[in-house]
């Protein structure tokens, strides 16, 4: 009976929110777009966190960037920056600013003046300079820009009028533009961050958003929906939806039934095994973008038996990466033989792979003198882009160790939980993955493989090497390709040798919609943007 009630509610819920976001009258274009996500957002500030369902209901929703990233050039294009350049030397970028530009006005926020400058130093010497006010309001840091380490690259940022900044560096950083145009580099006002200090309310900053992007949150209800209002002051052209409604639906069958249904018009992440029934319904279809993504499975290399190399090489050869693509991706991805994807300038195929090979594994084992050996596997409790079905993976990775006579306890919990836990690194080795925020190489290495991300939380394998933190250090300083590449394929070399997680699979993002609705855009780093997104609607036939 209380299934029942509840299933009535969630379908009246659903239906207000249709009737609220429909225009009456046949010609109208309807004003709100349902968004069917897979979990909760973290936090509203994404230079806080590193979770792709963060990211998603954030970054370019909310917020924008001085610089951003064309897809289809591959190429940095401006944002809030009109226009930049950087000093021979690569240790100083310029960059003048737009003006003009309004952050959001919302019932707990009432701007007095444009974007300027004095934003863009808060937004950063938030992040780097530790005396300032704001650098300890975030409980988890900035796990992005720690693992790139942006407080070792930026000096100071000098204000040399209100419509233009300069960035001077300690050393040059060939990635360094690329880190600027990632949902991470979003930028703040700096009037309601001095507004909630002296009101004692610098929590909120990270709470309740205010940005300068396309739409302005108005409501969250966790386990719920996120409910958004287009900006009307939005300084690009304005959205052609009024309303945008995250409905959070974890499961991902019941986002696929709400979208044949019609309660939403977008669903994010279906599983593979879903792709038949989309052919079914012809007002569906599937959107996709080859994806600059790895999912792998991550040893936390400061726990025994994990710290020793043996034992992570033993574990990667007992495992049938093949049958996970089979299994669990279902051509929708390849197979990954190193951290970066074929579509990367720096990519080259890793002859020295580590195949499915038990007695090998075995004997590795015995090498290192593990007689029987129980682990914990954590495997994700949603979707995401690099990997659709953890669990399902974790059960393969089981029964594949069970062959070599290791014991495999999967654990998982609630998202946000699984996250809280994960951030203390009291685990064996985890299933996850990444998605790249810009086109650099350095961005698969970076922020998950160097000593700075160990300190942070986006290293997995907790694995710090000098000798790979030397080599990133002379990729970055050099802005040469040739040379670049070179140094990214003995990145490689060294990954593949030390092996602190088995990358196994590069997916393509799926996302599905109805056929009426049109640029929804995809890009290649994950994410998702609603700012153009239209709703096509056919004409009166009377």
């Amino acid at each position: 009976m209380k299934q029942q009630l509840k299933r009535i509610g969630l379908v009246t819920c659903l239906s207000a929110i249709n009737m609220l976001l429909v225009a009456c009258g046949p010609q109208k274009i309807p004003t709100g777009l349902v968004y069917c996500s897979e979990g909760n957002p973290e936090s509203f500030n994404p230079q806080t966190v590193t979770s792709g369902t963060t990211i998603d209901a954030t970054s370019q929703q909310l917020y924008d960037t001085l610089v951003d990233y064309d897809p289809a050039t591959s190429s940095i294009i401006p944002a809030l920056a009109t226009s930049w350049y950087s000093s021979d030397d690569g240790l100083s970028y310029r960059f003048k600013l737009r003006n003009g530009v309004q952050f959001h006005q919302t019932d707990y926020f009432t701007p007095t003046r444009h974007f300027n400058a004095d934003d863009v130093l808060f937004s950063f010497n938030r992040i780097i300079d530790s005396e300032n006010p704001y650098h300890e309001v975030a409980a988890n840091g900035y796990p992005f820009f720690q693992s790139i380490g942006l407080s070792q690259t930026i000096s100071y940022i000098e204000k040399v009028a209100d419509n233009e900044v300069i960035f001077h560096l300690r050393h040059s950083d060939a990635s360094f533009l690329s880190n600027l145009a990632t949902g991470f580099s979003i930028i703040l006002s700096k009037e309601y961050a001095d507004n909630l200090l002296a009101d004692d309310k610098a929590e909120d900053l990270d709470r309740h958003p205010i940005g300068t992007g396309p739409f302005k949150l108005t409501k969250y209800v966790k386990n719920e929906y996120i409910r958004y209002h287009r900006n009307e002051q939005f300084w690009r052209k304005l959205p052609q939806f009024e309303h945008l409604v995250f409905d959070i639906t974890p499961r991902s069958t019941a986002r696929l039934t709400k979208l044949i249904t019609g309660d939403c018009n977008v669903s994010a992440l279906p599983k593979a095994g879903e792709l038949p029934v989309i052919k079914q319904h012809p007002h569906l279809e599937l959107d996709t973008k080859l994806g600059y993504n790895v999912a792998f499975w991550a040893f936390n290399t400061q726990k025994e038996p994990f710290n020793d190399v043996r034992v992570r090489q033993a574990l990667a050869y007992a495992v049938d990466t093949q049958n996970i693509l089979r299994a669990v991706y279902q051509e929708t991805a390849i197979e990954a033989t190193g951290m970066l994807p074929p579509q990367s300038w720096a990519y080259s195929y890793n002859k020295s792979r580590y195949d499915y090979n038990p007695q090998k594994a075995k004997a590795l084992l015995k090498q290192a003198g593990i007689d029987k050996l129980s682990i914990d596997v954590w495997a994700m409790p949603v979707a995401r882009i690099y990997n659709p079905n953890a669990l399902k993976t974790a059960e393969l990775i089981q029964a594949d160790l069970a062959n070599i006579g290791v014991t495999v306890n999967i654990v998982t919990y609630d998202w946000s939980v699984f996250n809280q836990k994960l951030s203390r690194r009291d685990y064996d080795s985890v299933l996850i993955g990444w998605n790249a925020d810009n086109s650099d190489p350095d961005n698969f290495f970076s922020p998950m493989l160097s000593c700075d991300a160990q300190r942070s939380s986006s290293n997995r394998a907790q694995w710090c090497n000098a000798k790979m933190d030397d080599i990133l250090a002379k990729a970055k300083a050099t802005t040469v390709t040739s040379e670049r590449k070179a140094l990214y394929q003995q990145a490689e070399k060294l990954f593949r040798e030390q092996l602190p997680m088995l990358p196994f699979a590069h997916a393509t993002q799926l996302t599905i919609k109805q056929r009426n609705i049109k640029q929804t855009q995809l890009t290649p780093f994950g994410g998702i943007s609603f700012e153009n997104t239209m709703k096509i609607v056919p004409k009166d036939k009377h």
